[in-house]
């Protein structure tokens, strides 16, 4: 089996770069970071398929928040060194590392499957490990973490053919948010860019709602089952924008037409 190569995030000088208006990554210093380990997660862009350029800059932003969602959990897991219990790394870093990751992967497959080849088995990519001295716990030293062997392919009745499900369905598309806000104050920055992260993911889960269901309800079923809980959800997100925002600077105004989104047929 190929081995996966593993990218481990450094702690020095983590920099704010979030999606589109920059994710904010704090600076670490190596010294600590020698003391509690250092988080690594394997490696995503070299297991896509070949990408469309129609979904290239979509695949682009959540490689960067992969990328980003490591660095944080490494400035987490310096910052909160000596707190929690033995297992607290597990479920206070790594297992919500997972669930981030899993959302980003899901969203990179979606992306890429609307016009190519949908990858199969990325769920397999969110599990990082703590590493240190230089390798996993319970590792050789120097070696990289052990790699999870790849996920299996769901069976071809519940995994649709690359592009087959949404060519039927259509895309669900919503106005873009980070370009019509106004300057950011830095405190509000974390904020709004995981609350712009939720719009995403968001978006991603409908259209996997729209393949999965395919077929479902009568005429209204998209309108009524998809697109209504989505500009809720829009709305809700939009609103947390505006507050943060307008608690130090200027509060956008009219954020809130930009919560509904339409069906684009295939």
């Amino acid at each position: 089996m190929k081995s996966r190569r593993w990218k481990i995030a450094g702690t020095l000088g983590l920099a704010t770069v979030i999606m589109g208006a920059g994710l904010g990554l704090a600076a670490a210093d190596t010294a600590t970071s020698a003391d509690v380990g250092t988080i690594a997660c394997p490696s995503v862009a070299d297991r896509l398929p070949a990408v469309p350029a129609s979904a290239q800059a979509e695949v682009d932003r959540n490689l960067q928040a992969l990328e980003t969602q490591i660095a944080e959990a490494n400035a987490r897991l310096i910052s909160s060194q000596g707190q929690g219990g033995a297992n607290f790394v597990n479920n206070a870093i790594l297992g919500p590392l997972a669930d981030k990751r899993t959302a980003a992967l899901e969203r990179i497959a979606i992306s890429i499957g609307r016009q190519g080849e949908r990858p199969v088995g990325l769920e397999s990519l969110a599990t990082c490990q703590l590493v240190t001295g230089g390798a996993a716990a319970g590792g050789d030293a120097g070696a990289p973490p052990a790699a999870a062997p790849p996920a299996a392919a769901p069976p071809a009745a519940t995994q649709p053919p690359a592009n087959e499900g949404n060519a039927g369905a259509g895309t669900i598309v919503c106005p873009s948010v980070a370009d019509r806000l106004p300057a950011v104050p830095a405190s509000a920055q974390a904020e709004v860019d995981r609350n712009l992260q939720a719009l995403e993911t968001q978006i991603a889960e409908a259209n996997a709602r729209l393949i999965s269901s395919q077929g479902q309800g009568g005429a209204n079923f998209v309108n009524n089952a998809i697109l209504g809980p989505l500009a809720d959800k829009r709305t809700a997100a939009l609103e947390r924008i505006a507050i943060s925002i307008g608690r130090q600077g200027e509060r956008p105004v009219g954020l809130e037409s930009l919560a509904t989104c339409q069906l684009q047929s295939s």
